[in-house]
């Protein structure tokens, strides 16, 4: 199976993908702020979920359909790019705010919150391209059972970003209390989001097909 310093390395690759601000990141810092910690887990619960689809995808190989036909690789990367400019674009528009600055949005039952979380992570193509680009290296055919490895891979990556995503929803009040107090900061990190987002993006418009 796979050997614990290429686990260890794919698990640094998952925290990082974790720790950049995307589309699950978001919704459940305003979640938080705006209902409480109570919805928040709820949405982190729907967001835990669509990586679990994320996950099974992989290992059963759907995605590698997308990596065996160029055009439908093609058109998921210039997707996923655009999609990636359109957060950015959010983020630094006239009148945008930042995700850690409180705004008012209707409060939601608890099944409508789970629903939103699976759809808003099932969608995230970071998640996706991930998947897609990163995972396949760390897998050898040579060393055991390709599903078996996909998994073990997907499962890492599962609790990784299921962890940071808890954590992050059950601290946005503390996130945006402190950038209350320091306001200039809400500025310096709505424009520091849109550049990663921006990067990211020119990123995988350049990557090349493996």
């Amino acid at each position: 199976m796979i050997s614990l310093s290429q686990l260890l390395l794919f698990a640094a690759a998952s925290l990082l993908m974790a720790l950049t601000p995307g589309p699950n990141m978001i919704y459940l810092l305003s979640r938080a702020l705006c209902q409480g910690r109570v919805a928040a887990i709820m949405s982190w619960g729907g967001v835990v979920l669509g990586f679990s689809v994320h996950m099974l995808c992989a290992a059963v190989g759907l995605t590698a359909l997308f990596m065996a036909i160029p055009m439908g690789y093609e058109l998921l990367k210039v997707a996923g790019a655009l999609y990636l400019l359109w957060m950015a674009w959010q983020g630094i528009k006239p009148g945008s705010i930042s995700p850690f600055e409180p705004s008012s949005l209707p409060a939601h039952s608890a099944g409508r919150l789970f629903l939103m979380g699976l759809l808003t992570s099932v969608l995230n193509p970071k998640v996706a391209i991930f998947y897609l680009s990163v995972l396949p290296q760390f897998i050898s055919p040579d060393t055991g059972s390709v599903l078996g490895q996909s998994l073990q891979l997907g499962t890492v990556q599962l609790l990784i970003s299921a962890a940071v995503n808890l954590g992050i929803a059950l601290s946005a009040a503390q996130i945006s209390g402190w950038f209350a107090r320091h306001r200039l900061w809400l500025a310096v990190q709505r424009y520091l989001m849109a550049t990663v987002l921006g990067l990211l993006a020119v990123r995988l418009l350049a990557q090349g097909r493996s």
